[in-house]
């Protein structure tokens, strides 16, 4: 987290369809150009600046920093203001091409009107998914288009493989008794590192969170202070509590 001195100026370049320098006090100072100064009705395409931040530079906005934080692939970004002090900067990817968007709530609710969900989306053919061999009653996947096959995989109890057979998914399944077992050993997190050697993983916990704090002979403030713990270092493995079984 990075306290310091929000700037906007006008771009020294002669022609350039992105008129702004957004300057945000990260990295020792990211240096922006940007198609508008304050992403108001809708997210402000940026690119970085290749040159130094101009001596003699236009500045058209500033404000004190609260703070300015990453978060994965997004910079959240708190100005001390009344007004215009809260917004994000997203790295992403726009056709194969690096690409960063400025947005605030409202703009990012206004490039997705409606938010609608799918409802559902179907594979259109089966696909084999791999359980391994020392997972002890293995669920069926009855009723789904799947087949299961039965080897010695890395990381996880099931996963799904590419052609080559390097595992694309895998998930770990765990009941809340096992769950709290490998939290209190420190077995867990041995787990959740393979899992995050993967390019997908997931932990899936047959129960509700709220019974972790109900177990008799382990305190539960403390399996849950472990398992945020995880989660904090190793964030792209999420851990779903799936309530039952079924």
């Amino acid at each position: 987290m990075t306290a310091g001195e929000f700037l906007v100026a006008r771009n020294p370049e002669e022609g350039s369809k992105l008129p702004y320098l957004p300057r945000v006090p990260v990295d020792g100072g990211m240096v922006l150009k940007a198609r508008d100064a304050w992403p108001r009705s809708s997210r402000v395409y940026c690119h970085p600046f290749e040159e130094e931040w101009p001596a003699d530079a236009e500045i058209l906005d500033r404000a004190d920093v609260v703070s300015c934080r990453r978060r994965g692939a997004a910079l959240d970004l708190v100005l001390d203001r009344p007004r215009l002090s809260r917004s994000q900067f997203v790295f992403t990817e726009v056709r194969g091409r690096p690409a960063i968007f400025w947005q605030t709530q409202r703009t990012a609710r206004s490039a997705n009107p409606g938010a609608r969900v799918p409802c559902r989306r179907a594979l259109t053919t089966g696909f084999t998914i791999w359980i391994d061999t020392r997972e002890r009653y293995p669920y069926r996947f009855g009723g789904r288009d799947v087949r299961t096959e039965r080897v010695a995989l890395p990381a996880g109890d099931y996963a799904v493989r590419a052609d080559d057979g390097a595992v694309l998914a895998a998930v770990e399944r765990k009941s809340l008794e096992n769950l709290a077992s490998c939290l209190s050993d420190g077995t867990l997190a041995f787990q959740v590192q393979r899992l995050a050697e993967l390019p997908r993983a997931a932990i899936v916990v047959e129960g509700r969170y709220s019974s972790l704090h109900k177990l008799k002979h382990v305190s539960g403030a403390w399996l849950a202070d472990v398992l945020t713990r995880l989660q904090l270092r190793y964030p792209d493995v999420q851990v779903v509590f799936a309530d039952t079984r079924a």
